[in-house]
């Protein structure tokens, strides 16, 4: 497979992602459908006075502040702490959470606690291989967002620190708690689209917002941004305010639309099929539209071999000028099974278990000769009963969140000291999966990959 041939592929593999997208634009539509019963739906278990879990967050930014208002929202748990490098966010979360709760640039205050039982990692990505390893160390239990890795040698350092410390460490790619995506799985173990062999998924952007132009506050300073701290392991570069805010643009601290964008994809393919991560990828895309100084590509398209058999088409638009979202279509021999957003669409189509004939260009004679000899070897068969066929619908109720049955399954593992579904070993390998997009965009080549060791080929 050289760069030409992909070039062909991927033309294929575009028309595909077309179908995807109307297919997600009619799985919109307010149609019926099986109701699936969302976990947050059955009655809570009263929580004890003295089995309360007191948070912090580390990184109050939108996601982080995001992650711990639902956090908050989780029966038995107590936000008492925030760490940003920003001082109006912190100012902030006092609003949110309280005046008496301890607010700090150093989030190494916020580890010295003896009463925080777990942080939300909520940081630019470059910072989450040591705020979590400094958090497990000091016998936190974490809950990182993704990407889990910023650069491949983290991901095998916070596994040992998981695993050394015996602490709960959960990915925040929040599909894997999905009552849809749990229903997927389901679904695809029992056969009804028969043998898997291609996935096509993407996800979709229109807005300067999605696009990672996040606001920029007038009092941005070197005095309100703790820069140096910002900058950690990064290189050294005057204070730029657009740099602090909008980390996203820039590959020394974020890891582009493969870490944002396709590390949910794998996350939530990974977690249907029950494969560990593809063996080869190939990547394609460029900075198509939002030419402002940024480093990381505006579409990126990808193409993996799963050992398992199946073939994956992922792709990432911000020039989207279309409607946004995610979707995804798993092609089987036996039909196909699509996720739009909140909806699960199975649609089964049966192949037929007879070769076929095609003899019309021949003698009836010989026509003749040959149907006799086709039906000694197939010979007509009623069927015993009904053939399955046509779609099957499942829905959620308009309130759903899997944001919240995500971080309530890290609680309940936090005081069962059970596994999470995400652990840092799954959380590796889709972050390391993903990022195989940039290493083939970067290197304008194909790069193989280990699923089971993990390790780059």
């Amino acid at each position: 497979m050289n760069r030409r041939s992909f070039l062909k592929v991927a033309g294929t593999a575009t028309t595909q992602a077309l179908l995807v997208s109307s297919l997600h634009a009619a799985a919109e539509a307010d149609q019926p459908g099986t109701l699936l019963t969302p976990q947050q739906s059955q009655p809570e278990k009263p929580v004890a006075a003295n089995d309360q879990i007191q948070i912090a967050i580390i990184g109050a930014g939108g996601q982080g502040q995001y992650d711990t208002k639902i956090a908050a929202s989780v029966p038995g748990v107590k936000v008492v702490a925030a760490a940003d490098g920003y001082d109006n966010r912190l100012a902030h979360c006092k609003e949110l959470w309280g005046q008496d709760i301890l607010t700090t640039r150093d989030y190494r205050e916020i580890l010295d606690r003896k009463d925080i039982d777990a942080v939300i990692i909520g940081t630019p990505d470059h910072w989450h291989k040591q705020a979590s390893i400094d958090a497990m160390n000091a016998g936190k239990d974490v809950y990182c967002e993704k990407p889990m890795i910023h650069l491949y040698a983290d991901g095998p350092a916070m596994i040992e620190a998981s695993r050394s410390t015996k602490r709960i460490l959960q990915i925040g790619s929040q599909r894997v708690s999905s009552i849809v995506y749990a229903k997927a799985k389901e679904i695809l173990a029992s056969g009804a689209i028969g043998k898997l062999n291609m996935i096509s998924a993407f996800w979709d952007r229109n807005s300067s917002i999605g696009a990672w132009n996040y606001t920029v506050p007038p009092d941005a300073s070197p005095e309100t941004c703790d820069w140096p701290r910002f900058l950690g392991t990064a290189p050294k570069i005057p204070f730029n305010a657009e740099h602090f805010f909008q980390w996203r643009k820039w590959k020394a601290y974020g890891s582009g639309v493969a870490g944002d964008l396709f590390v949910h994809l794998f996350s939530g393919i990974h977690f249907i099929t029950g494969a560990h991560g593809p063996t080869r990828a190939m990547a394609t895309g460029g900075l198509r539209f939002w030419k402002d100084g940024r480093d990381v590509p505006d579409v990126l398209l990808g193409l993996f071999d799963y050992p398992e058999g199946f073939n994956l088409a992922l792709r990432v638009n911000f020039v989207n000028g279309g409607s946004e979202g995610e979707g995804f279509l798993f092609t089987g021999s036996e039909g196909t099974m699509e996720i739009a957003g909140n909806t699960l669409i199975v649609n089964r189509v049966p192949r037929d278990k007879e070769p076929g004939l095609m003899i019309g260009s021949f003698t009836e004679a010989m026509q003749k000769q040959i149907t006799t000899a086709y039906r000694e070897k197939y010979p007509l068969v009623e069927p015993t009963e009904p053939t399955r066929v046509g779609n099957d619908r499942y829905v959620v109720p308009r309130d759903y969140s899997d944001s919240y049955d995500h971080l309530k399954n890290f609680f309940a593992a936090v005081r069962s000291r059970q596994p999470v579904v995400e652990d840092a070993v799954f959380g590796y390998r889709a972050a390391g999966a993903a990022l195989l997009t940039n290493l083939s965009y970067e290197r304008n080549a194909i790069v193989k990959w280990d699923p089971e060791a993990m390790k780059l080929i």
